[in-house]
Protein backbone atom coordinates (compact mmCIF):
# COMPACT_ATOMS: atom_id res chain seq x y z
CA UNK A 1 0.00 0.00 0.00
CA UNK A 2 1.12 3.64 -0.83
CA UNK A 3 1.80 5.37 2.36
CA UNK A 4 3.26 9.38 2.96
CA UNK A 5 4.13 10.94 5.68
CA UNK A 6 3.29 14.55 6.34
CA UNK A 7 4.99 16.53 9.14
CA UNK A 8 3.87 20.23 10.39
CA UNK A 9 1.92 22.45 12.13
CA UNK A 10 -2.17 21.16 12.95
CA UNK A 11 -4.88 23.10 14.15
CA UNK A 12 -8.43 22.77 14.81
CA UNK A 13 -10.81 24.77 12.80
CA UNK A 14 -13.81 25.52 14.16
CA UNK A 15 -16.78 26.87 12.34
CA UNK A 16 -19.92 28.48 14.13
CA UNK A 17 -22.24 29.05 11.73
CA UNK A 18 -24.96 31.86 12.90
CA UNK A 19 -28.02 33.43 11.69
CA UNK A 20 -28.51 37.37 12.16
CA UNK A 21 -31.26 40.19 11.28
CA UNK A 22 -30.30 42.95 13.35
CA UNK A 23 -27.14 45.13 14.46
CA UNK A 24 -26.63 45.62 18.20
CA UNK A 25 -27.96 49.04 19.98
CA UNK A 26 -24.37 49.81 21.32
CA UNK A 27 -22.22 49.53 18.78
CA UNK A 28 -22.52 48.78 14.81
CA UNK A 29 -22.01 44.91 14.72
CA UNK A 30 -24.42 42.52 13.59
CA UNK A 31 -26.05 40.23 16.90
CA UNK A 32 -25.14 36.51 15.85
CA UNK A 33 -27.51 33.87 16.86
CA UNK A 34 -25.48 30.23 16.48
CA UNK A 35 -27.28 27.60 14.53
CA UNK A 36 -24.95 24.95 13.54
CA UNK A 37 -21.31 23.83 14.54
CA UNK A 38 -18.84 22.13 12.16
CA UNK A 39 -15.07 21.22 13.61
CA UNK A 40 -12.53 19.23 11.62
CA UNK A 41 -8.96 18.87 11.17
CA UNK A 42 -6.87 22.05 9.23
CA UNK A 43 -3.55 23.23 8.26
CA UNK A 44 -1.46 19.63 8.64
CA UNK A 45 -3.89 17.69 9.74
CA UNK A 46 -5.96 18.75 7.00
CA UNK A 47 -3.83 17.46 4.49
CA UNK A 48 -3.55 14.28 6.29
CA UNK A 49 -7.49 14.33 5.72
CA UNK A 50 -7.58 14.58 2.30
CA UNK A 51 -5.07 11.99 1.83
CA UNK A 52 -7.30 9.42 3.34
CA UNK A 53 -9.76 11.07 1.63
CA UNK A 54 -8.25 9.64 -1.53
CA UNK A 55 -7.17 6.19 -0.26
CA UNK A 56 -3.80 7.01 0.89
CA UNK A 57 -2.21 5.27 4.16
CA UNK A 58 -1.04 8.57 6.31
CA UNK A 59 1.11 9.01 9.46
CA UNK A 60 0.90 12.72 10.60
CA UNK A 61 3.43 13.83 12.91
CA UNK A 62 2.85 17.69 14.17
CA UNK A 63 2.09 20.23 17.10
CA UNK A 64 0.86 18.13 20.56
CA UNK A 65 -0.65 21.89 21.73
CA UNK A 66 -3.03 22.29 18.61
CA UNK A 67 -3.64 26.24 17.85
CA UNK A 68 -7.67 26.37 17.65
CA UNK A 69 -8.93 28.45 14.85
CA UNK A 70 -12.55 29.91 15.25
CA UNK A 71 -15.05 31.04 12.77
CA UNK A 72 -18.29 33.07 13.25
CA UNK A 73 -19.53 32.59 10.20
CA UNK A 74 -23.30 34.14 8.55
CA UNK A 75 -25.20 31.01 7.80
CA UNK A 76 -26.97 32.53 4.87
CA UNK A 77 -24.02 34.05 2.92
CA UNK A 78 -20.98 32.58 4.34
CA UNK A 79 -19.44 35.70 5.25
CA UNK A 80 -16.98 35.29 8.60
CA UNK A 81 -17.36 37.83 11.07
CA UNK A 82 -14.61 37.09 12.87
CA UNK A 83 -11.53 34.53 13.25
CA UNK A 84 -9.85 33.77 16.74
CA UNK A 85 -7.30 32.33 16.92
CA UNK A 86 -5.39 30.48 19.97
CA UNK A 87 -2.72 28.24 20.84
CA UNK A 88 -0.24 30.08 18.42
CA UNK A 89 2.15 30.54 21.64
CA UNK A 90 1.98 27.21 23.22
CA UNK A 91 4.18 25.57 19.93
CA UNK A 92 7.31 23.86 20.73
CA UNK A 93 10.02 22.55 17.83
CA UNK A 94 10.00 18.79 16.60
CA UNK A 95 12.64 16.98 19.19
CA UNK A 96 15.30 15.99 17.32
CA UNK A 97 14.95 12.38 18.96
CA UNK A 98 11.50 12.08 16.59
CA UNK A 99 13.25 12.94 13.37
CA UNK A 100 15.94 10.46 14.11
CA UNK A 101 13.52 7.58 14.61
CA UNK A 102 11.38 7.46 11.84
CA UNK A 103 12.00 4.79 9.56
CA UNK A 104 12.36 6.93 6.17
CA UNK A 105 12.76 4.33 3.58
CA UNK A 106 8.37 3.37 4.88
CA UNK A 107 7.58 5.65 2.94
CA UNK A 108 6.76 6.81 -0.52
CA UNK A 109 6.44 10.41 -0.21
CA UNK A 110 6.88 13.01 2.66
CA UNK A 111 4.77 16.36 2.67
CA UNK A 112 6.23 19.13 4.98
CA UNK A 113 3.41 21.31 5.51
CA UNK A 114 5.04 24.51 7.30
CA UNK A 115 3.04 26.86 8.44
CA UNK A 116 5.55 28.87 9.82
CA UNK A 117 3.98 28.59 13.61
CA UNK A 118 7.47 27.25 15.12
CA UNK A 119 7.24 23.31 14.81
CA UNK A 120 9.94 23.28 12.00
CA UNK A 121 12.90 25.16 11.33
CA UNK A 122 14.74 25.19 8.22
CA UNK A 123 17.23 22.97 9.47
CA UNK A 124 14.79 20.29 10.09
CA UNK A 125 13.60 20.71 6.69
CA UNK A 126 16.94 20.34 5.46
CA UNK A 127 17.44 17.33 7.32
CA UNK A 128 13.85 15.60 5.83
CA UNK A 129 14.61 16.76 2.70
CA UNK A 130 17.97 14.96 3.06
CA UNK A 131 16.58 11.60 3.69
CA UNK A 132 16.68 10.35 -0.30
CA UNK A 133 12.82 10.40 -0.59
CA UNK A 134 9.89 12.15 -2.65
CA UNK A 135 9.78 15.46 -0.63
CA UNK A 136 7.16 18.39 -1.43
CA UNK A 137 7.24 21.19 0.46
CA UNK A 138 4.64 23.99 1.34
CA UNK A 139 6.03 26.77 3.52
CA UNK A 140 5.48 29.73 4.75
CA UNK A 141 8.82 30.50 4.99
CA UNK A 142 11.28 32.40 2.39
CA UNK A 143 12.46 30.00 0.14
CA UNK A 144 16.69 29.58 0.59
CA UNK A 145 19.30 27.33 0.07
CA UNK A 146 17.88 25.09 2.75
CA UNK A 147 15.12 23.88 0.57
CA UNK A 148 17.84 23.03 -2.26
CA UNK A 149 17.26 19.31 -1.93
CA UNK A 150 13.20 19.35 -1.60
CA UNK A 151 11.77 17.95 -4.97
CA UNK A 152 8.60 19.94 -5.52
CA UNK A 153 7.64 23.42 -3.22
CA UNK A 154 4.07 24.80 -3.46
CA UNK A 155 3.91 28.52 -3.21
CA UNK A 156 1.12 30.72 -3.65
CA UNK A 157 1.49 34.24 -4.96
CA UNK A 158 2.23 35.79 -1.37
CA UNK A 159 4.75 33.37 -1.25
CA UNK A 160 6.36 34.10 -4.19
CA UNK A 161 6.33 37.41 -3.99
CA UNK A 162 8.32 37.20 -0.70
CA UNK A 163 11.46 34.75 -2.44
CA UNK A 164 11.00 35.86 -6.20
CA UNK A 165 15.08 37.48 -5.92
CA UNK A 166 16.42 34.25 -4.76
CA UNK A 167 14.19 32.44 -6.94
CA UNK A 168 15.31 34.30 -10.05
CA UNK A 169 19.48 34.01 -8.56
CA UNK A 170 18.65 30.56 -8.39
CA UNK A 171 16.35 29.75 -11.65
CA UNK A 172 18.72 27.02 -12.52
CA UNK A 173 18.11 25.09 -9.53
CA UNK A 174 14.81 25.75 -8.44
CA UNK A 175 12.77 26.33 -11.17
CA UNK A 176 11.79 22.86 -11.96
CA UNK A 177 10.69 22.81 -8.17
CA UNK A 178 8.49 25.40 -7.84
CA UNK A 179 4.80 25.27 -8.49
CA UNK A 180 2.68 27.99 -7.85
CA UNK A 181 -0.59 27.98 -7.11
CA UNK A 182 -2.39 31.32 -8.64
CA UNK A 183 -6.13 31.71 -7.21
CA UNK A 184 -8.99 31.24 -9.80
CA UNK A 185 -6.14 31.10 -12.43
CA UNK A 186 -5.27 27.87 -11.48
CA UNK A 187 -1.15 26.51 -10.84
CA UNK A 188 1.89 27.63 -12.62
CA UNK A 189 5.03 25.45 -13.34
CA UNK A 190 7.80 25.75 -15.73
CA UNK A 191 6.83 28.60 -17.85
CA UNK A 192 3.07 26.72 -18.34
CA UNK A 193 -0.34 27.66 -16.65
CA UNK A 194 -2.60 25.02 -15.46
CA UNK A 195 -6.02 26.42 -15.28
CA UNK A 196 -8.83 25.42 -12.79
CA UNK A 197 -12.73 25.18 -14.41
CA UNK A 198 -14.60 28.06 -13.24
CA UNK A 199 -16.75 27.63 -10.22
CA UNK A 200 -18.87 29.27 -7.67
CA UNK A 201 -16.67 29.51 -5.04
CA UNK A 202 -18.25 29.37 -1.27
CA UNK A 203 -14.98 29.13 1.03
CA UNK A 204 -11.55 28.81 -0.07
CA UNK A 205 -10.59 27.86 3.43
CA UNK A 206 -8.21 24.73 3.27
CA UNK A 207 -8.08 24.83 -0.70
CA UNK A 208 -3.83 24.73 -0.83
CA UNK A 209 -3.84 21.93 1.67
CA UNK A 210 -6.51 20.17 -0.49
CA UNK A 211 -4.05 20.91 -3.63
CA UNK A 212 -1.09 19.49 -1.95
CA UNK A 213 -2.75 16.21 -1.06
CA UNK A 214 -3.94 16.05 -4.73
CA UNK A 215 -0.71 16.69 -6.15
CA UNK A 216 1.12 14.33 -4.03
CA UNK A 217 -1.67 11.43 -4.42
CA UNK A 218 -1.33 11.86 -8.10
CA UNK A 219 2.21 12.00 -8.49
CA UNK A 220 2.95 8.69 -5.97
CA UNK A 221 -0.01 6.84 -7.68
CA UNK A 222 0.84 7.51 -11.34
CA UNK A 223 3.46 5.29 -12.13
CA UNK A 224 4.57 5.64 -15.89
CA UNK A 225 5.32 8.58 -18.17
CA UNK A 226 8.39 11.02 -18.01
CA UNK A 227 9.27 13.22 -14.99
CA UNK A 228 7.39 16.13 -16.52
CA UNK A 229 4.11 13.68 -17.76
CA UNK A 230 3.69 13.16 -14.06
CA UNK A 231 4.02 16.32 -12.54
CA UNK A 232 2.45 17.91 -15.27
CA UNK A 233 -0.96 15.15 -14.49
CA UNK A 234 -0.51 15.38 -10.79
CA UNK A 235 -0.75 19.07 -11.32
CA UNK A 236 -4.06 18.83 -13.09
CA UNK A 237 -5.45 16.48 -10.92
CA UNK A 238 -4.58 18.94 -7.88
CA UNK A 239 -6.63 21.61 -9.69
CA UNK A 240 -9.54 19.54 -9.82
CA UNK A 241 -9.41 18.44 -5.92
CA UNK A 242 -9.29 22.50 -4.54
CA UNK A 243 -11.75 23.29 -7.38
CA UNK A 244 -14.25 20.50 -5.63
CA UNK A 245 -13.49 21.98 -1.81
CA UNK A 246 -13.89 25.39 -2.36
CA UNK A 247 -17.68 24.91 -3.57
CA UNK A 248 -18.37 23.67 -0.63
CA UNK A 249 -18.55 25.59 2.97
CA UNK A 250 -15.47 25.13 5.75
CA UNK A 251 -12.49 23.24 5.78
CA UNK A 252 -14.19 20.51 3.78
CA UNK A 253 -12.42 17.10 2.06
CA UNK A 254 -11.81 16.09 -0.99
CA UNK A 255 -14.43 13.22 -2.74
CA UNK A 256 -12.74 11.06 -5.20
CA UNK A 257 -16.23 9.76 -6.93
CA UNK A 258 -17.34 13.26 -7.66
CA UNK A 259 -14.40 13.87 -9.30
CA UNK A 260 -14.85 14.66 -12.71
CA UNK A 261 -11.12 13.55 -13.43
CA UNK A 262 -9.08 9.95 -13.80
CA UNK A 263 -4.98 10.29 -12.97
Amino acid sequence: MVKVLVIGDSCLDEYIYCATDRFCPDAPVPILKPESYVSTEGMAGNVADNLRALGISVDLISNANRIKKTRYVDERTNHMFVRIDEGEDDIFPIAKKTLENIKWNSYDAVIISDYCKGFLTEDEIAYISNQHINTFLDTKKSIGNWASNINFIKINEVESNNSITFLEDNADEFSDKIISTLGSKGAFYKGKLFPVDKVDVRDTSGAGDTFMAGLVYAYITHTYGSFDRKIQTAIKFANKCSTQIVQKKGTAKVNLKELDYEV
